[in-house]
Formats: structure tokens, sequence, C-alpha cells
């Protein structure tokens, strides 16, 4: 009876290792489409399917049909529509996989006398950053204070807050960017503007949540000596919620430097107008300088935003 049992619970893994090998088989020929219908539903009947034992002590069990088939057939029946609506092809990578190499070596050949014209966007690029992360932090520490159950007990004020907060995070950058650079004008002040808003959306996320995990003891008992909320919250919670504000704020300038880097694609200025240069050049060798010049501020930045951090905990 075990050996039965045995048997049983090996066959969901038989079945799908021959199922592997005949799409293999068929891909070559076609057949794949018509193939994966046959077996998705050939997988449910299995799927759904009741099995019965009769123990020796007379006893009676029930087991229903194993999943991992039919689950196994439906990751791949998505899979390979999703690679059908989006056309990939795996003859094209075959073809042009090679160039991929070709670029990444000219980019791993940086020109350093381009570097002089670097400079500047670089520079654009670190002051958009700092100060669209400062601003938007700024911003964002009252509105957290409001968004919180545990300090603001109007409900409507909070999920007001909370599906504001929503919208702006669902904004890609990318599209801040674009818009802010339509209504203020090309340049860096639309980039920074870009970032001002991402900031204030990410860094109010963060700290409504970690606010409303503080130890509100110390908040109502000030209340209760008759200090108003800002007064209590200064100085009960500001103290417990500071180092993971200044955290929150080091981590969102980690990513506003990287997403400056890309905001002059949308005409938001800053480094990626001259990356965006250098690629319809197909000038491969200062691009690398370039990026180059971006891995060497991108690191220094982290270094020195690890470094504070560990000096906040």
């Amino acid at each position: 009876m075990e050996e039965k049992s045995r048997i049983r619970s090996l066959a969901p893994l038989v079945i799908s290792a021959l199922f592997g090998i005949v799409c293999v088989c068929f891909a070559l020929t076609g057949f794949v489409v018509p193939l994966l219908s046959i077996l998705t539903i050939a997988a449910m009947a299995f799927s759904f399917t009741t099995h019965t034992y009769h123990l020796s002590n007379g006893k009676t069990i029930t087991q229903s049909g194993s999943r991992s088939f039919l689950i196994a057939m439906i990751v791949l029946d998505v899979v390979l529509a999703s690679a059908k609506l989006t056309g990939f092809d795996m003859s094209i990578i075959a073809r042009r996989g090679n160039q991929f190499f070709v670029i990444l070596g000219k980019i791993f050949r940086p020109d350093f006398g381009y570097f002089e014209k670097v400079t500047n966007p670089l520079l654009d690029t670190i002051k958009m950053s700092i100060l669209g992360s400062f601003i938007g932090a700024t911003l964002a520490l009252p509105i957290s204070v409001l968004a919180s159950t545990n300090i603001d007990k109007s409900r409507g004020v909070v999920w007001f807050l909370r599906i504001l907060l929503m919208v702006v995070r669902t904004l890609p950058t990318l599209v801040i960017a674009k818009f802010a650079a339509l209504v203020f004008g090309l340049g860096t002040f639309a980039g920074t503007v870009a970032i001002v808003i991402f900031t204030f959306g990410v860094v109010s996320k963060m700290m409504y949540e970690s606010i409303e995990t503080i130890d509100m003891g110390a908040f109502e008992a000030m209340e209760s000596f008759g200090a108003n909320k800002f007064q209590s919250f200064w100085s009960a919670c500001m103290p417990q919620i500071l180092p993971t504000y200044l955290s929150y704020c080091l981590y969102a300038l980690e990513m506003n430097i990287r997403a400056a880097a890309i905001l002059g694609y949308v005409g938001a200025g800053g480094i990626g107008l001259l990356m965006d240069e250098r690629i319809g050049w197909r000038d491969y060798n200062g691009l690398g300088m370039v990026l180059l010049a971006l891995f060497v501020v991108v690191v220094a930045i982290e270094q020195i935003s690890q470094y504070l951090r560990r000096k906040l905990s």
C-alpha cells in the first residue's frame, strides 16, 4: 500500500518532465498553442480527480489530485502568452545578441577627454537631488503626522491625505518630470519639482507608518498636563522618530541621485540629457565616461549615507 502511494506521489513529477520534453519537440514544429490547450485541460482534469485508498484496518482515505501540474501549465501558458503579446523573439536575440557585448566593450573604454563636458551636468544632477530631497522631506514631515491615526483622530483628514499620498506614489518620476517640464519649461527646475513630489510621497508614506508604531505614553502624558498636540508631539514623539526620519531622508537622497540621472530624457535637465545625446550619436566611449562619473558620485553618496545612518543608530 505504501509503495502504491509513493508511485502516485511521483506521478505529477513524471508527467511534468514528459510535458517539458513534448513541449520542446512541438515548439520546433510550431504546434505549441494547440498542445498547451490540450495539456492544460488534461492537467485540470487530473488535478480535480480524487483517489480513494482502502487500508488494511478497514478505513478508507480519500486524497485529491496534485495541483502542481496544473500550476506549472498555467504559469507556462501565461509566459507564452506574454511572449506572444510583447513580440518576444529569441531568434532576434540569437542574431543580434553579440552587439550587446560590442557596445558594452566600448562603454568600458571611457573617453576621459570628455570629462570636462560631464562636470556641469553632473553638478546639476547633484544639486537637483539634494535640493529636491530636502524640500520634499521637509514637506513630508507635517503631512505624515496628520496622516497618522494615533496623532490625528480625524478620519476624514487621515483618509484624504493617505489617498493623496497613494496617488502621488503611483506616478513614476519620469511622468512627473515630463509634466513639470511642460508646465515650468525645460531645465533643472522641472527636474527639481519632480524630485520634490517623488520624495514627498515616499517619505510621507514611510513616516506615518513609523509614527503609528511609537510609544504614545509620553504624548498622552503631555496632553494631560495641558500641552497642545504640537507641543506634545514635538517633546514626546519627535525624539523617537527623528533618527528614523533622517534615515528615510538619506535613503530618498540615494534614490533621487539615480532618478535624477535619467530625468534629462524628458527635458528635466541634468546628466540624463548628456546620456541621451551620447546614445543618439552612438558615442559609447563618451557614454562610458558619463556613466563612470555617475557611478563614482552614486558610490560616494551611498558611503556617506551609510556612515551617517550608522551614527544615527
